[in-house]
């Protein structure tokens, strides 16, 4: 880039001493054509080699070669005899700013690519494995499920895996988007490409190189530059079919006036004024770019975008299917409420935890967990496991049987269901019912946020798809302010009920589908676009989106559509912009009332107009909704 740049201001320099010999002191022909000519070289060597590469292999109209022709039948048309309007300063300021153009691409692109290569920098090289009471340093890939690896401070988690030993803060900005440390404690999950901040921790790990975070994630950003928008393939399509057309027109501009008419010399500066003017850089390079600087604006917030195309389909979101487990909830269960009829409420909650303390069931431990101050595990006596009721426990010479109502009924205890949304866990001691605890699944802190988001950008409809029971998807739904809550869905049920509400949509509209487990990857494939959960969401979801929300966060949704429509209202911008400047220009040009450096700001100005509005993208995430501090609400527009 660097070399490139010295070219130019190189070319500039000596361009300026051209047009000051000739426009000042009004030197001869050969005087300035000694200046202009390595300054055209200097600026324009490597367009006139692309150019004439691409001939040679068949690819003839592009912009190199718009730009060859227009420049050197410049330099042409000035040497012949009888011409006496010396053209070289036209040539070499149409090549100069045509590189000018160029440059401002380059460092568009190579911003957005240092955004993206920032976070594709989460592969550390070694890993530290714990053998024969010594550390091996050893490439992550070879490091196997089970094995002990140490990470220092400063240094990258290399692999997934869960603490075992040591307490710490870990920097997540690189896979979440997220400015906020997490501390982390022995039993805690850590996924590979974070950052760890302040002490040494020890950790197990839980995956092998190739099915890492940091791996996928890589994989994913690798995968998402190759998917084109409609609109990008579009613009490709018409390029291939516009510039023959124009190089055709040209010919025609140069010939048959100049048959008809006479003054040739004026017919053919008209048409290299027009080949100059119809260079559609301005839309082959804003438009991938807009889209390019979109997906790394994405990025930078933790929101990974499989592609361009997906981007575009965002900006028409018209109905968001959400998951309930998982994505809307934390997918962990707490206790809400304790229920006592016999004893103590604390007393209840220590005994159902004494009882619980023999199963791993995600109910059983909300339960336990419960229990901050802890509880007397030795005085449980024998316990067992009653699959799909509940367990059995002799604590302090007491039977104490806590589980559902099937397992009331069948000791013959009279119990009360609470009409809560949540799951009710009954206490009999000795065959009598001492009450019950209620364990509910946590919203997620920012799932209100997200819904309320969603319909303040022009989403019309947000629908909840779940397999739980009618009375907690109901309380979840109405807190959320969900329009339409299905809920006892198996998955095969969840994907027939998308599709119906796939056809109720209107055409050329959007419906996204928000989920986190193996059983939401049917539906994430068979929407308009998937969008996965991918913290904590399983490998198959992740697999089947076409968007990955690093951190789990539902913000991150109307976040993610709020940028896309942002992306595109640039891109028709640029569109319409080029497209109207462009053929005002070539109409003008056809009546003379247009030359050379009108053309050139036809054409580079207009490219680096484009190029310039393309590159907000880079920053639109400053403006986009769910970013402002402490604000829910839209934010201005960029």
């Amino acid at each position: 880039m660097d070399r490139f740049v010295g070219r130019i201001a190189a070319g500039a320099v000596l361009f300026a001493v051209g047009m000051v010999l000739h426009y000042i002191i009004d030197a001869s022909e050969l005087v300035q054509l000694a200046v202009f000519l390595p300054a055209y070289l200097i600026v324009g060597y490597d367009v006139l080699l692309k150019a004439a590469r691409n001939i040679a292999h068949g690819q003839v109209f592009d912009e190199n070669f718009l730009m060859m022709v227009a420049t050197v039948g410049a330099f042409l048309l000035s040497a012949l005899p009888g011409v006496t309007d010396v053209m070289f300063p036209e040539a070499v300021a149409v090549m100069l700013f045509f590189q000018v153009g160029e440059w401002f691409e380059k460092r568009a692109v190579g911003r957005t690519r240092q955004s993206i290569s920032d976070l594709m920098d989460i592969q550390p090289e070694i890993a530290h494995v714990l053998r024969d009471g010594g550390l091996e340093d050893v490439d992550p890939e070879e490091v196997s499920v089970g094995d002990t690896i140490v990470v220092l401070p400063g240094e990258k988690v290399p692999l997934d895996g869960r603490v075992v030993d040591g307490t710490s803060t870990l920097d997540t900005r690189a896979l979440t988007g997220e400015s906020m440390p997490r501390d982390v404690s022995p039993g805690e999950d850590v996924v590979s490409g974070t950052v760890n901040l302040s002490a040494k921790i020890t950790m197990e790990v839980t995956r092998e190189y190739e099915d890492s975070t940091a791996t996928k994630v890589l994989e994913l950003v690798e995968e998402s530059v190759s998917r084109k928008a409609p609109t990008e393939k579009f613009i490709t399509k018409f390029a291939r079919y516009y510039t023959p057309a124009v190089v055709g027109a040209a010919l025609v501009i140069a010939v048959i006036p100049s048959l008809v008419l006479g003054d040739w010399v004026t017919w053919i500066y008209r048409a290299l004024t027009f080949l100059v003017v119809s260079c559609p850089c301005a839309l082959v390079i804003s438009v991938p770019l807009s889209y390019f600087c979109g997906i790394g604006a994405a990025s930078r917030l933790g929101i990974l975008v499989k592609g361009s195309s997906f981007l575009e389909s965002l900006s028409k979101t018209d109905t968001v299917v959400f998951d309930k487990t998982g994505t809307l909830t934390e997918g962990r269960f707490e206790v809400s409420r304790v229920h006592s009829v016999g004893m103590a409420e604390d007393e209840l909650l220590e005994t159902a935890a004494q009882a619980e303390s023999v199963s791993n069931h995600p109910i059983s431990r909300s339960i336990i967990e419960a229990q901050t101050s802890g509880f007397d595990a030795s005085a449980v006596e024998s316990a067992e496991e009653i699959p799909g009721k509940g367990v059995r426990a002799v604590v302090h010479g007491r039977t104490v049987h806590v589980g559902n109502h099937r397992l009331m009924n069948d000791i013959g205890a009279e119990y009360c269901d609470e009409e809560v949304a949540g799951t009710n866990v009954h206490v009999a001691v000795d065959g009598r019912y001492m009450g019950h605890i209620v364990v509910s699944d946590v919203v997620k802190s920012d799932a209100a946020e997200a819904v309320a988001t969603l319909k303040a950008i022009g989403v019309r409809r947000t629908v909840m798809l779940s397999g739980d029971s009618a009375r907690i998807c109901t309380d979840v739904g109405g807190r959320l302010g969900i329009d339409d809550i299905r809920y006892e869905l198996l998955p095969a049920d969840k994907t027939e009920a998308l599709e119906r509400v796939m056809e109720d949509t209107p055409e050329n509209r959007t419906v996204v589908y928000v989920g986190d487990g193996i059983n939401d990857a049917p539906s994430l494939a068979r929407a308009d676009v998937g969008i996965a959960m991918g913290g904590l969401g399983s490998d198959a979801a992740i697999e089947a989106a076409d968007v990955v929300i690093m951190d789990d966060a539902p913000s991150k949704i109307p976040t993610c559509i709020d940028l896309s429509k942002r992306v595109n209202r640039i891109v028709m911008q640029n569109i319409v912009f080029a497209l109207a400047v462009k053929f005002g220009l070539l109409a003008l040009t056809l009546f003379g009332y247009t030359n050379m450096w009108v053309a050139v700001f036809g054409d580079v100005g207009v490219s680096i107009i484009a190029i310039l509005n393309a590159m907000r993208c880079m920053n639109i995430s400053r403006y986009i909704v769910g970013t402002e501090k402490g604000s829910g609400r839209p934010a201005a527009d960029a």
